[in-house]
């Protein structure tokens, strides 16, 4: 009898691209069974699953239990990273420039212009600040770490809140925009005077220039796992529907304040079971074997009680035509 060809594909945020290639091609080596994965950003990924035209979506911003229900969809977090602002400022060396929220607000409502303003000299006694004028770099894009980075933002400044908002998409009102974690790093990357927000692995991978942050408790922090892992470490899942915990602006004194969790779209009543199976056991595997390709990578596993309590909503809510959970110990 043949044996049908599997074909997991999915789409959505540009924030664990780097993870989930990685995965992806250590899963085809393993098992011949590839992941089709379109990094396009949070809100393309939301809208593919929702049209039912991929296996997955993923997003950055979590969906709302009203709109899981109406959509039919369950959602889960599959790794977890960080928010950091990167910046082109020759002389100035990875870590050494140092912001805080309030100030990182200012400077994306286009009220701080340029790199010398007193408020950034303040957090920055000793380091010689070149009098550039500011380029802010920020998504044009549906995005999800458009997401998180304005929820912090807002929680850091009321002004930010109320003249901006928290939204996947902005009405920006300075910056450049470009396409995905990629075109942001890139921008930065040719653009002196540049400051832009990326995911943590597309910092590493491009070796931009990231800045420190004052966090919540008064603590300058570097982005660091540890410091990752800290902002995750009491949060409480069960919280939202769908685990949809925003990880920004989380207390501590070693917490990394602009740590974002990512998550998967599937749909609860998949017209394709047989890609929906597929990809959820890519996505146990990924649980149980990504660990340390995630860490190497600069992101943090998702906690192990979250796992427990994922793979059970699997097992309850996620079902073919005949009724048949997708996902259990005869799958």
């Amino acid at each position: 009898m043949a044996v049908r060809a599997v074909d997991i594909s999915g789409a959505g945020a540009t924030f664990p691209y780097p993870v989930y290639a990685k995965w992806a091609d250590v899963y085809k080596k393993e098992t011949g069974i590839g992941i089709n994965y379109q990094s396009i950003g949070s809100g393309g990924g939301i809208k593919q699953i929702k049209a039912r035209t991929v296996t997955f979506g993923a997003t950055d911003a979590p969906l709302s239990g009203k709109d899981l229900e109406a959509s039919g969809l369950v959602q889960f977090p599959l790794v977890m990273g960080a928010i950091v602002p990167v910046v082109n400022l020759p002389g100035i060396k990875p870590g050494e420039l140092v912001l805080d929220g309030p100030t990182l607000a200012k400077i994306y409502l286009g009220e701080i212009k340029r790199w010398d303003d007193p408020a950034i000299a303040a957090l920055n006694a000793g380091l010689k600040l070149p009098r550039f004028a500011i380029a802010p770099i920020r998504r044009s894009d549906g995005s999800g770490t458009t997401f998180n980075f304005a929820y912090y933002l807002a929680e850091a400044t009321p002004a930010w809140k109320t003249r901006v908002g928290v939204a996947t998409a902005l009405q920006w009102p300075v910056g450049i925009g470009a396409k995905g974690n990629e075109g942001v790093a890139n921008n930065v990357v040719n653009t002196r005077g540049a400051i832009g927000y990326v995911e943590n692995a597309y910092a590493k991978q491009n070796k931009l220039t990231f800045t420190r942050m004052v966090n919540k408790a008064g603590k300058t922090v570097e982005p660091t796992n540890a410091a990752f892992q800290a902002a995750a470490a009491n949060a409480d899942w069960s919280a939202q529907p769908g685990f949809g915990v925003i990880l920004a602006n989380q207390p501590g004194d070693q917490s990394w304040p602009m740590t974002a969790a990512t998550w998967i779209l599937l749909h609860k009543q998949p017209q394709d079971a047989h890609a929906a199976a597929a990809a959820l056991r890519f996505f146990a595997w990924a649980y149980t074997k990504g660990d340390e390709m995630a860490e190497a990578l600069d992101y943090v596993p998702v906690p192990d009680k979250v796992v427990a309590d994922v793979l059970r909503m699997w097992s309850a809510e996620i079902r073919n035509a005949a009724g048949k959970p997708l996902y259990g110990p005869t799958n």
